[in-house]
Formats: C-alpha cells, structure tokens, sequence
C-alpha cells in the first residue's frame, strides 16, 4: 500500500503520486515503490498509438503540436523505439548504438536501452502526444526544481508494458518469462522541458541483455539510462559529440531503479532537459529530506561539472555522507563510496570533481573533509575576526582564521594562493612593460616601456611570450633569453601527478631575479620580473627589468635550443633554481655556432603557513619540451614559445606511448577546459570554472547577464572571460568581504563650498548654501539675484518656447523646482498622471514611479535598475533631447521593477499579458476596447486568432509601431525574434503575418510554427537591431536586408542615407556599385567591370574567393573567410566568421603565435610590412631535410616542412623547414622517389610544381594554365606520371611528370573531388568524392579505365585516402564520421581501425601506422594499426594548419612504388582545404 506520512492529505491511489510531488513542501511522503496503477494512463483507452511488434521497430514520425526544447534545441517531432528510446530523429540500425553506451550519434531519451523484443506478442509499446488537462496537471516538477517556472502545455507519454529481452533462437533453452514495465513522460512548455521516469515495483525482472554478436560467450551489457544530445555541428562540416548524461552505470544500478528515485518516491525520477535560453547539460530533481539531500548542496552546486557523464566521475571523499540505504535484497548494503550513480548515491545534483591534489584539498571550515583525524590535524577556528580579512583575500577564495592567523584559500573551481585566485582550466593572459639597458657587443641600448603580452594554455603548457618594438640589434641579441618566457611556463605549467605549478605557489604577487652568464664572453645579464597582482580583465600583470650584456649575434640569426629539465629548490616565501643552456646560432655569416649560459634565479613571494597544511615538495622538475625563439625584424617583434610540464624529479614514465594524454598534452580538450586523467588512456575534458559546453568545446558563461555573480547589493557585476568582477556603484566602496558595497561619506572630505553645509546620503551627497547665499553648493556668494540653477534652466527651456515663436511641446514632462532651484524630490508628470522620485541631478531613482491615481512613493534609498526599468527607461528617454516621445510604448514596473503581468500600449489600446522577462505570452492580447485577458489565470489564454487586427497596425504606423528611422516592419516570433522573409521596406504595405500562423502585432507578433536556423544575413540583421546596452535598435543605424530564404539581398540600401550599393553572397559590398542618394541604383545582377587601375587579384583575394565557392556562396556565422585589405593584402586581424575567436596575421597571412583570442577582446595586431614589392623576398631555396630514411613531408600554407621517422616514432626535434614559398597556399604533396623530387600544388598561383630535394635547388613550374583549384596530388614513379583533382571543374588529370602529355582522365558524375591516390603496382587509381548528397570513394585503372565504386555507404566527408601495402586495403579518414576505415578494393573486409578521430585532413600510411594532418590539434597525429591507438604527435612550433602529408624515402619501397600521399579538405577557416593525390 502506497503510504504518505500524516502531512499529506488522504487520497486515491491512482493520485497519490501527483499528490506526493506536490506534497514534498509539506512533509516527507513515506510510499513503497509505485505501483502499475499510479502510471500516467497508457493504451488504446486512453488514445495511445501501438508500435508494431518486432525487434527493431521505430515508430512513424510523431509530431508535436508545439516545438520541444532538448537541452537548447527545438524539435518538431520525435520517434519511439523497441528498445527502450525516444528520440528526435529517426533511428539508425539498432546494431549501430544498441551495444554501446552513451552519447549516441542521436538525440535520445533512454528511460531502460536495451535490446527489446516483442515479437510474437511479448509486450507491447503505447505512445501518444497529449494536451489534456487530466495529463498536463500530473507533470508537477516544482518541488524537485524550487525555482521553476513552469507550467506545461504538451505532454508525450511512453509506455513499455511487459516487453522482453531479444534471445537468440538457437539457444536450447526456452524462452525467458521476464519482462518489464516501464514508462517515460516529456513535459514541456515554450521554453523548458522536464522528463519523468516511472519504474512500478515488479516492473524490471531484466536488467541487461546480451549482444547479438556475443559468440556464445555469456556475457550481458546492462541497460542504459539517461539521455544523450547527438552530434552537434563545429566549425565547418565537422560534427562533435554532444552532452550526454548517464542515470546508470552497472546492473546494480540498473537493479535500483525501481527502490529508489530522486524525488523522494521509490521508482519515480525527474530531470530537467532542456531550456531556450541558457542550458548545460541534463539536471535531476533536487529533494530537501535529508535522506536524500546533502549538507553542502547549495555550496556544491556552485562547481558542477559541465561533461554530464557521471558514471566516469569520482568525487572527493566525504562530500557525500548521506547515500540511499536502498540494498537490492536485504543481504546487500550498497557502498557509501562517492561514486555518482545510484547504485550508491541518489540524483539529487550534477557530479562533483575536485582537482586539488590530494594533498593540497582545500575546503571551507568546517566541511566533512576537514575533520581531523586522531586529533594530528589542525581545526581552523571560524571566528568573527576572518571577516576583517576576507578583503584580503580573492574575491574566488575564503579565509580561514587559525590558532596563528588566518589564511586565504581558492574556492572549489578556483586555483591560485587564495589571495589571487584564477579559474581552473582556464587560458591565461600577461601583460606589462619591459625596461632597461642591454649592451650588446660594446653598444648599449635603452628599452623604454616597451609592451610585453603572453598567453598560456594552461591545458597543455605552451606559454607563447612577445615583446613589442624591440630594436634590431638587440632583437638578435635576446633570442637566447628564452627565460624571460619560462617565468610564465613554470607559474602554469601542466601539472604532472604530485605536483604544482609555480601560481598555486606564489598568486600574482611575486618578485624574481635571475641572472645569466654567457659563455665563452662572460657576458652577464640581470632579469627582474615583478608580478603586480590580477588586473580588472583578470590578466596577470608583470613588469621586466633588465640590464647588462650579450653577446652579438648577426641579423638573420636562427637560435635553437634543445629541450631541457630544470630542477626548482623550494623553501619557505622563495623558490630557487640553477641550470646551464645550451644554444645553437646559425648564421650566413658566421655558420654554426654554439654558446651557452648559466642561469641563477631566485622567486620570491608571501606564503602563509599558520594552517600546518603539508606544503609544496622541496623539489619539483620542470621539463620544456619545445623551445621556439624568433625574432621578426620587420615587426620588431621578438618571441618565445614553450611547452612546459611540472613533476617530480625523476617521476617521468618510461614509456611514452603509455602516458595519459591529460599528462602528455595531446589531448583534444577545447582551451578553455581541463583534461581529467582516466584509467590508461581514458580522460575526460570538462569545461573551465566560467565556461559552458561540453569540454571539447566551451563557451565563456555570463555570470552577470545570468544573474549568478556573487556581487552584493551597491555593485556592479562586470563578466571576464571563465569569471566575473564586481565593482561598486558610484559612491560606494568595498566592504570587508570585498563584494558588498558600503556607502562613502563624502563629507568627510569638505567637498561643498566654506558658505556651504554637506549632506551625505546613500550613494552621494548634496551641497547647500547657508541661508543668504545662492549657488550649487560647490560656488556659494552673497547675490541679490542668484543664477538659475540647473532645474530651473531644464524647466524655463521647455515652457520658454513661446518668446522664440515656436510651440512647447504636447505632453512634455517639466520639472519641478523648489524655492532655491533644486529639483523636488517628487516629481510628477503633468499630462500622463505618472509620479516618480530623482535624484539631485533630475535623473529619476529606479522603482519609485507610480501609475496615476495612486499614492506616490515616499524617498527611498535608489537600488540598482531591474531589466523592466532598463526597458522602459530607455524608451522614455530616446529622443534627441533626452525626453519621452509621444506615441511609444514604454513597459510598466511594479515597485520592484518587475514587469506588470498586463501591459499596455497608451497609443493603440492594445493589451496583452507579459512573462517574467517582459515577452509577450501567447494568445493573450486583446484590441481597444476589449475585456482584457485575466493575467493571473496562465491556463486560460485566448485563441492567437484574435490578434490579427492588422489594420490597428497600418493606421498607427507613424506613432512608431515599425522602425521609427528608417521605416521598415516585420513579424517576429514569441521571443521577439525577427521571422525570417517577412521585413518590408518604407511604403510598402507590411507582411500579413496571420497566414502563417504568425500574427502581426507592430514589434511583437506569434509564431506557432518551428523556425529554421539563422542564415549569416540574418545573423548580421539581428546583431545590429539589439545593438544598444538595452538590446533595442539603434536609430539611424544601417541594417542589412535579407530575402526571404535568409540570404542577403543583392541591393542593399541605408535608410537613413539614402546610399545603395550591390553585395556579394556574404554581404561584402561590390566594388564600384555604390550610388548616391536620389541616383538610380545599380543592376546587380550584372557583373561589374574592373577597372584598369585596379590591383590584379591578391593572394588573400583568392584565397576568400576558393573558400567562398567551396561553402557554396554561403559561408555559416562560424566559418572561416579570410578578410582582406581594400588593396588586396590579408587584414591584420583574422577571425572565424562572426565569432571572436581571432589571431594576428603576418603580410602573407600566415598566424602569428601567441595572438589567438578565445574571449570578447579581439587581439590587438598592428598591420603588417609593405608587400613584397617593397623589397624582393629570399629566394625560395631548398634546404634538405636531415638524413633519414623516411621523413614525412607536410604542407602547411606557404611552406612545406619536413618531419623525420624515427623507426615509427616522430621525430620532432630534428623536423624542419624543407622550402618557404611566399605567397603559395601548398595543398597537395608528394614526392618522387627515383629522382628525389618533391611536387605540391599551388591553390594561390594556380600551379602545379615540383623541386629537388638537393640543397639549393629552386621550384620548377610544370602547369600554370587551365588550373582553377588544384588541390589532390599523386605521383606513379614507376610509370613516370602524376595525378591531380580539380575541385572546381571537377576534373581528374594527369600529365607525365615533367608536365607534358597532359590529358583528362574524369570529367563526369564528379561533384565534389577531393582525395585521390596512385597504386603502382596494380597501376589503380582511387578517389574520393566528397558529394554531400552521396559522398563515395571510387576507382579506376592509370589509363582512365574501369571505373567503379568501392564504397558509398557509411561515409560522410572522406578527406584523407591512403593505401595499405601490407593488407592491399584502401582506408580513408573521415570529417564527417570521424572513423579511419580500410576495405578491400573489392568492397570486402570493411573495418574501423580508429572510431574518434578530430579533424583529419590528409594520411599516409607506413610501418603498420597511419600518419594524418589534423586541424583540430594543427599537427601530425599517428595511429598504430594493431592497437588502434594515437601514439605519437607533432605540433610545429608555428602552429596554423597542415593540409597535404607524404612520404619522402631515400630509396623507392620494396615491393611497389604505392603510397607517398593523401589529401586534405578544402573547407578549413585559415585556408582552403586540401586534397590529396597518392
């Protein structure tokens, strides 16, 4: 019998568990587990669907009524599914995703995933979608989410009612009697939704089942439960996985469903999954008794995790000390282990991580793992003197008071010295001066403030330094002084176990000397580096001194230093260290030359030790890996880069292929998230404290704009990328805590005049003049007629219209002024009735405005404006002069500055009913004159039919229902986002929205159908007409003009210039279209000619044209354009479409290293030299690559780098530059090796090359005509000829391999060519295409016949393609799919070798490992054949991207001539993607 404790009121069974949930603010409902009878209604009776028996059956499309929002996205239509799914889209093969666990390729809702069976009539499945009250007033979610506001208007309910598991029919034994029964219900409204899981008592008798491909090896994968968001988009045609999260981990857990729940009733679970606006990933319900709550909880939900896969966490130990004593039987009693599932701990928050070391866990007083243990450890003391030095602290840290004093310690999610605390995970910025006088030689030369910028990755340790404005010679001369950039590397170096960076150490507050002895010379240098604290952007500012001598080195110097170790002595307050370097200079001077220096250094910094915590090591090693040095003479640039790892000494593993990525630094987690080490290989990637998404990719979270800050009240929330600040309001100043704000008494200061008495108030003050004197306060004299006072000018200029013959203006507000001038504190608007208190300036105080009729306010002291008071401020004051315009709809506030729930437009007569943020609520605004819709009554909303008073709209056009300056009207949709095609321009009559089931409403209108996603036009539109602080339309402002499918017209015009002019597919205006105002305006669908005085088309000029083409003539927000000067030449700054994701570019385009942004703050990059015509650029040499007997040869722009093997390893520090080739965009490669040649094509010149590998040689040209966009490249050495792919005649060719016989292979049923490769010693050709409609591989013999297809399904972007001499298998990587596969030539054989690559590009395969370019990591990644395992990497110190990759031997392969290369794809932000030819 179902139980409720006497607090809940007596009822029926079958609504004693809507009553329950509603029950759980008033006591705790006792119930045993749910019976059949408390499910939501299923079955035909209750107009259910039946899905059709079977054992992979999906259901037809199920549309909804109204679109669902999981996690952020808007569905229209689900499926149901045998096996214990939902999903939004239809379902691939069960084989595809029935065996593993989550994420899914899908959006699914898994209440039990498995593999199901009812065939033969064992069970069945019911579904419907429902808006019916008796099922709407069950889905009641408030109590699990205290703060919800949610109120449902569509209900999908799921049934799975005694369904079996799938058993193989040749098993002996017959079939099985157990079923199960379980139920899944989605409710949502316009913006969230919620998901309830219902597991009755005796309704799970299976908990898993068995593979289908087992092999009659007993094993039983246990069910899946929780939910998975699918593939997401990135960048250009990659897709990543999506956030999932997991409610089950193992049969236990499964076995627990139905005994306990996280809403206090056994076998009931709810979840929060999805939201319009901001959402992370899935949340369960929260319930307050304490068998199932935790003390902490509200602390805890501050540092959730942000990945969402719980059955991988590990929280800290102690943090949960209540579990559910929920045993499967009463012999067992789960473990009290903080592990998240439910086998042992409820649903009732997001998982925790903690990243301290162990030994350096930090947590409040008093917090469970604080204890001591057998009295060794000392209890901190929480006292009321902690609060005296909490302004000491960080605002991200605590103080602790002790027996000694107090110290400061960073938050959970936070790290740092507690005085200065930064988010974990997160990039790091340094800023500040360089001074000094170096000599160099016998030349002494001053640095006078020049600027110096450094960006760490914390996440693997590259510390990328530039100093600005060096002068030359001492721009050589400092190379070597690579340690001005370690202090940045060793402060957030990646930290191996055991160990800690040098910021947990010593904050933002530190000083360090170091000195460095040069030999042979003796030349010595003095370093002084001081750290200044954290800067209002959360930077870390560091000034450099330095001063003494170096030695000369000649212009045009290389430095190269190897990698080394440097072991660090710690003592209390200082750090010390001592190495000897060794370098390498490179001269054409001199030649080679090696120099080396002796570096000494203190670091100094304020500890606190009255905790008696253990503290840092005494010793710790930290090794750098790469070292890069250059100095750019033209930009007077010089710049150092290193990665940095920090362990203890002598800690680092044996063999490298068996260290975790986290501890490698070749893990593929976003910049701003941390790499959590796993079992093996195994990591996880979770987002940095501040930032959202799913680890891979993150996105810097708004505290401020989501009302999460810790701000307190007199402040002002500012957000900072991974964090926020808070700054008091004018007049106020920190408190003790350093986050409420207390008021200054400016009196203190004698500001007013000596004639003059000071009154503090909250926030200001005021200055009167004593009786007898006249003046503001500030200037007080003895004037028998005083001056007029600032009011009384305000006043006399609105009511003096008259004496210049014009009218004052209709309703205008006038002040109201007291006997000595100043503004009365009430003042009250003479034509609308309205009252509202101001400040001494005029400026009215936020929530003291009263409707007419009622009492007005008395003084209050003014709080901080809410959303409503913004809103309606901003509209009250948009004219010129700053006052109400007649006509316009300003919003109502209550007296909290809260939106009054029925709003009206003084204008029109209209009314409607308003949500929390002011938005419109559907169905509810009814005409002048119209009984208004009871606001308070949200269930009894009228019909959008009665809103479709278009002519209200037409009539009261010119009291600024549409666009006030430039005329123009639209629909939007429930959010007040612009509907797509619906804008119309001044005089024309506007959209009849009504016939879409939109309803027209002036800058409000209904939508009831799903929108399509935003085009680029769209996009730029939107971004201007919310441009203002308030996110309103900025008057006068150009908006672009979209058509109806979204894309940018070809006409644009100003409306407020009267200018026109044509634009490309991208909005980029046509050069020599633009007319003045009152001119005819161009044809634009003409092409327009070129001048002869114009520049011959620029590399960046093409390079946008290629990508531009290959995006199809529309280019997503997140796509990479190249954005050019208007003289052709690469802008200084480069972004990723409309994001702020940004880096610097040198004249030839080519990234600067260090530059990148990740936040709002664009980098700030100087332009660049003049082009070559300036000066002639070094002629493109080759120099040969080291002498090994196999190196990889990789494209990367304009240059082509070599990269020896090492056996199979990668050879990082002998890789070097092969050939530098200006002004190239290098895409395929490959090389010949008879004649050791290597040959690329050219995107930028539109050639096809080739060199010798000897030293000196220079490029040869072989093609340079009838080529559009060369990419693929092969070469066959045994019968002397090459291969390309033209991607934009779509052409196959091939020519002999000096250039002539040249003839065309392929010329139709080609869409999209892209790799391509030759197979010597059967003389086949095979290719990709790269078809988006049918993307597929096929072949052909070198002579251009017998074509065929070898594979069509399975593939989505098939960049890369190479060949397996070994197996005689073709294999290619894939964008799309991510999987690097091999099949025979006969289409057999098919298999996964790696199912998670990044972005791969081009591939070669040698020594049973696959060799590809990456553009997620900007690097080489190998993978071995028989491990399907990544085992090595190598990221170019310049990092931009790779594209073309072959193979280079010192002699032709035994056995055949086949594999030098493979392609890359054309579609990347930085560059065109590549393709490749073997």
């Amino acid at each position: 019998m179902l139980t409720v404790a006497p607090l809940c009121p007596a009822m029926e069974r079958l609504g004693m568990l809507a009553a329950c949930l509603l029950c759980w603010s008033c006591g705790v409902c006792l119930v045993s587990a749910i019976r059949r009878t408390d499910m939501y209604p299923y079955g035909p009776q209750s107009g259910d669907q039946v899905l059709a028996e079977g054992d992979d059956e999906t259901s037809r499309v199920l549309p909804l009524s109204r679109p669902l929002t999981f996690y952020r996205t808007r569905f229209s239509q689900l499926y149901v599914a045998t096996n214990g799914i939902i999903s939004a889209q239809d379902l691939p093969m069960e084989k595809q995703y029935v065996d593993d666990g989550f994420p899914t390729d899908f959006p699914a809702v898994a209440p039990f995933l498995a593999d199901i069976d009812t065939s033969g009539g064992r069970g069945q499945i019911y579904y419907r979608v429902t808006e019916t009250p008796g099922v709407l007033n069950r889905v009641e979610v408030h109590q699990g989410f205290p703060d919800a506001k949610f109120t449902p208007t569509v209900a999908v309910v799921a049934t799975w009612e005694n369904v079996a598991a799938y058993e193989e029919q040749t098993r002996t034994t017959g079939p099985s009697s157990k079923v199960n029964t379980f139920q899944a219900v989605i409710g949502y409204d316009e913006t969230d939704s919620y998901v309830i899981f219902l597991y009755p008592e005796g309704g799970l008798n299976f908990f898993g089942t068995r593979p289908k491909e087992s092999y009659n090896v007993e094993i039983e994968l246990p069910a899946r439960v929780g939910f998975s968001r699918g593939e997401i988009p990135y960048l250009i045609f990659s897709r990543i996985e999506g956030p999932h999260y997991s409610v089950t981990s193992n049969e236990q857990s499964v076995k627990n469903l139905y005994q306990v729940g996280n809403t206090g009733i056994p076998g009931v679970w709810l979840f929060h999954t999805g939201n319009s606006y901001y959402f992370d990933n899935i949340v369960p319900a929260s319930f307050s008794d304490n068998t199932f709550g935790t003390d902490n909880q509200e602390e805890e939900d501050d540092y959730l995790l942000t990945d969402g896969d719980p059955e991988f966490q590990t929280g800290p130990t102690g943090d949960h000390s209540a579990s559910p004593d929920a045993p499967s039987s009463p012999s067992e009693e789960p473990s009290r282990q903080a592990v998240y599932d439910i086998g042992n701990v409820p649903l009732t928050s997001e998982p925790k991580y903690n990243s301290e070391p162990g030994e350096r866990q930090y947590a409040p007083p008093n917090s469970p793992e604080r204890a001591p243990v057998g009295g060794a450890q000392q209890q901190p003391q929480v006292t009321q003197n902690h609060s005296r030095f909490q302004q000491e602290c960080s605002q991200n840290a605590f103080c602790s008071d002790y027996a000694t004093g107090f110290c400061c310690h960073c938050r959970p999610g936070f790290y740092g010295n507690g005085r200065h605390c930064l988010p974990e995970g997160a990039p790091q910025r340094v800023s500040g001066k360089v001074n000094g006088t170096v000599t160099v030689g016998s030349t002494p030369v001053e640095l006078n403030n020049i600027d110096l910028h450094a960006y760490i990755v914390v996440g693997d340790g590259r510390a990328y330094t530039a100093i600005s404005e060096v002068p030359e010679p001492v721009g050589w001369a400092l190379m070597p002084l690579a340690p001005i950039g370690e202090l940045f590397g060793w402060l957030f170096a990646l930290e191996l176990p055991n160990s800690q960076a040098g910021f947990k150490i010593t904050g933002a507050e530190f000083t360090r000397h170091a000195e460095a002895i040069f030999y042979p010379g003796n030349q010595r240098l003095s370093i002084v580096q001081t750290g200044h604290g954290i800067d209002n952007h959360n930077h870390l500012n560091v000034d450099t001194v330095v001063s003494g001598s170096v030695p000369f080195l000649p212009s045009g110097s290389e430095v190269t230093m190897d990698p080394f170790k440097e072991i660090y002595q710690y003592y209390p307050s200082v750090a010390t260290s001592y190495s000897v370097r060794e370098f390498s200079v490179v001269s054409a001077e001199r030649g080679s030359e090696s120099f080396s220096f002796q570096l000494k250094q203190n670091i100094t910094y304020r500890d606190c030790r009255h905790d008696n915590r253990a503290g840092v090591p005494e010793t710790l090693q930290i090794t750098m890996e790469r070292v890069f040095v250059m100095y750019v003479k033209e930009e007077r640039i010089l710049r150092y880069a290193i990665t940095n790892k920090i362990s203890p000494v002598g800690a680092e593993p044996t063999e490298p292929e068996l260290v975790n990525p986290c501890y490698a630094g070749n893990h593929d987690c976003d910049t701003t998230a941390q790499c959590l080490p796993q079992q093996g290989q195994d990591f996880l990637c979770q987002c940095a404290t501040g930032y959202r998404g799913d680890g891979r990719n993150c996105y810097d979270v708004d505290e401020c704009a989501e009302g999460s800050s810790s701000c307190g009240a007199h402040a002002q929330c500012v957000n900072l990328p991974g964090s926020h600040s808070c700054q008091c309001q004018g007049g106020f100043e920190f408190g003790f805590d350093r986050r409420s704000c207390v008021d200054i008494d400016e009196c203190s200061s004698s500001p007013c005049h000596i004639s003059a008495r000071c009154i503090n108030a909250l926030g200001s003050f005021q200055c009167q003049c004593e009786p007898g004197f006249y003046g503001d306060g500030f200037h007080c004299s003895q004037q028998e007629v005083r001056p007029k006072s600032q009011c009384e000018q305000h006043r006399d200029s609105l009511q003096g219209g008259r004496e210049h013959g014009s009218r004052p203006s209709l309703a205008a507000f006038v002040p109201q002024c007291d006997s000595d001038g100043r503004y009365r504190p009430l003042q009250c608007h003479g034509s609308t009735g309205h009252c509202w208190c101001v400040d001494v300036r005029g400026q009215e105080r936020a929530g003291t405005r009263t409707p007419p009729g009622t009492p007005p306010k008395d003084y209050e002291p003014e709080r901080p404006k809410t959303h409503c008071e913004h809103h309606r401020d901003s509209v009250q004051t948009t004219s010129s002069e700053g006052y109400p315009i007649v006509g316009a709809y300003v919003p109502q506030c209550d007296h909290n500055g809260r939106y009054i729930p029925s709003q009206c437009h003084d204008s029109t007569g209209h009314c409607w009913c308003v949500d929390g943020n002011g938005q419109e609520r559907d169905g509810t605004r009814t005409p002048a004159g119209a009984t208004r819709t009871d606001c308070s009554k949200p269930g009894e909303e009228r019909s959008s039919g009665s809103c479709n008073d278009i002519h209200l709209i037409v009539l009261h056009k010119e009291m600024n229902i549409c666009h006030g300056s430039t005329g123009h009207c639209w629909c939007v949709d429930v959010r007040g986002q612009e509907k797509a095609g619906t804008r119309t321009p001044p005089g024309t009559p506007p959209k009849d929205c009504d016939r879409s089931g939109e309803i027209w409403a002036g800058l409000w209108v209904l939508v009831n159908e799903p929108e399509r996603p935003k085009t680029h036009c769209e996009h730029h539109r939107d971004r201007v007409q919310t441009s203002s602080p308030e996110g309103y339309p900025v008057v006068g402002a150009y908006v672009p003009q979209c058509d109806a499918g979204g894309q940018y017209t070809p006409l644009q015009c100003h409306g407020s210039t009267g200018h026109c002019w044509c634009v490309d597919s991208t909005g980029q205006e046509r050069a020599g279209t633009r007319t003045p105002p009152g001119s005819p305006p161009k044809d634009c669908d003409r092409p327009v000619p070129v001048a002869p005085t114009e520049h011959p088309e620029s590399v960046c000029e093409r390079w946008r044209a290629s990508l531009i083409e290959h995006y199809g003539g529309k280019p997503q927000p997140e796509q990479y354009v190249p954005q050019c000067e208007q003289d052709g030449q690469f802008s200084p700054v480069q972004c990723y479409g409309e994001t702020t994701y940004c880096w610097c570019v040198d004249q030839d385009g080519r990234e600067v290293p260090g530059t990148r942004s990740y936040d709002i703050v664009k980098p700030a990059c100087l332009p660049s030299a003049a082009p070559p015509t300036v000066r002639p650029l070094p002629r493109p040499d080759v120099t040969p690559p080291p002498n090994a007997d196999i190196t990889l040869l990789y494209a990367q722009g304009q240059k082509i780098g070599a990269l020896p093997l090492n056996g199979t390893r990668l050879d990082a520090a002998r890789s070097k530059t092969l050939l530098t080739l200006h002004g190239s965009i290098v895409v395929g490669i490959a090389h010949d090796c008879k004649e050791n040649h290597v040959y690329w094509t050219d995107l930028s010149a539109r050639t096809i090359n080739r060199a010798s590998m000897a030293a000196g040689a220079e490029p040869e040209i072989l093609i340079n005509t009838n080529l559009v966009s060369p990419e693929g490249l092969a070469v066959d050495a045994k019968r002397r000829l090459m291969f390309w792919v033209d991607s934009n005649p779509d052409v196959i060719e091939s020519a002999n391999l000096d250039g002539s016989g040249r003839r065309t292979l392929f010329s139709t049923d080609l869409v999209n060519p892209r790799a391509i490769i030759v197979v010597s010693s059967t003389g086949t050709l095979y290719w990709t295409d790269w078809n988006r409609e049918a993307p597929k591989i096929e072949s052909a013999s070198v002579d251009g016949q017998n074509r065929r297809v070898v594979v069509t399904d399975g593939v989505g972007l098939p960049n890369a393609l190479t060949y397996d001499s070994s197996s005689g298998q073709v294999c290619w990587a894939d964008a799309g799919t991510k999987r690097l596969e091999c099949v025979s030539p006969d289409g057999s054989g098919r298999r996964v070798v790696h199912p998670s690559l990044n972005y791969p590009f081009s591939m070669v395969y040698y020594g049973n490992h696959f060799y590809y370019t990456d553009w997620r990591r900007d690097g080489v990644i190998a993978v071995s054949k028989e491990s399907s395992q990544i085992t090595d990497e190598y990221l170019p110190d310049q990092r931009s991207h790779l594209y073309g990759i072959a193979i280079a031997t010192t002699h032709c392969l035994s056995g055949n001539l086949k594999i030098y290369k493979i392609l890359p794809s054309r579609c990347h932000p930085a560059s065109v993607a590549p393709r490749s030819l073997v």
